[in-house]
């Protein structure tokens, strides 16, 4: 039950923070939203800085779940690698698709602080997954060690670049398409990390 408090008093303060920005949203709307007294949200949470740092946390979890059940995963190194790239790119995918027009321009002007805390959050996550599958590829021989040591760094840029297309949606401007650059660049960083001797 407890349980269940926490993550209403996180969804709900999720969406205001959404709506109308963390500036804007007061403990009180939290607990008329959620319909909850002020007391039982200090039961959980000391002050709105508490539950703005839960919300982040969740939502860069929600953002890196699907990756970590990939890389958790027995498949083998190069399989992993090649899904966990096409999850990547199906996230930022979904992610623009699902948002509604007015919840993008909440994102870059009522709330670009927490946007970036959130992706900043998720790549720190992300980051870890990416050594921990690279490692376990050039342990198994798989991967070549000193591309592998490159890839988190470019990875980043790659995908940086590529959220900032989805977000602009300016892939024809480029003469490039989604599925176009999707295909590149998993081929591209497969065929940079295996070992010659793999292929």
């Amino acid at each position: 039950m407890a349980s269940k408090t926490r993550e209403r008093l996180l969804e709900v303060a999720h969406q205001l923070f959404t709506s109308n920005g963390v500036e804007r949203t007061t403990m009180n709307d939290i607990a008329t939203a959620s319909d909850k007294g002020r007391r039982t949200i200090y039961t959980y949470f000391k002050n709105k800085r508490e539950i703005y740092e839960a919300v982040i946390e969740r939502e860069s979890d929600a953002i890196v779940m699907k990756l970590r059940g990939i890389v958790n995963s027995d498949l083998e190194p190069e399989e992993k690698l090649r899904r966990f790239l096409n999850a990547r790119f199906d996230i930022v995918e979904e992610t623009i698709r699902t948002s509604t027009t007015s919840q993008l321009l909440s994102y870059l002007t009522l709330d670009y602080k927490r946007l970036e805390r959130i992706r900043l959050l998720a790549v720190a996550k992300e980051q870890e997954l990416i050594k921990e599958m690279i490692d376990d590829g050039v342990g198994k021989g798989i991967f070549d060690p000193l591309q592998a040591s490159l890839l988190p760094e470019v990875y980043q840029m790659i995908f940086q670049g590529i959220d900032y297309c989805h977000l602009r949606d300016n892939f024809s401007q480029l003469g490039i398409t989604p599925a176009g650059i999707r295909e590149s660049v998993i081929s591209f960083v497969l065929n940079t990390l295996l070992l010659k001797s793999t292929i």
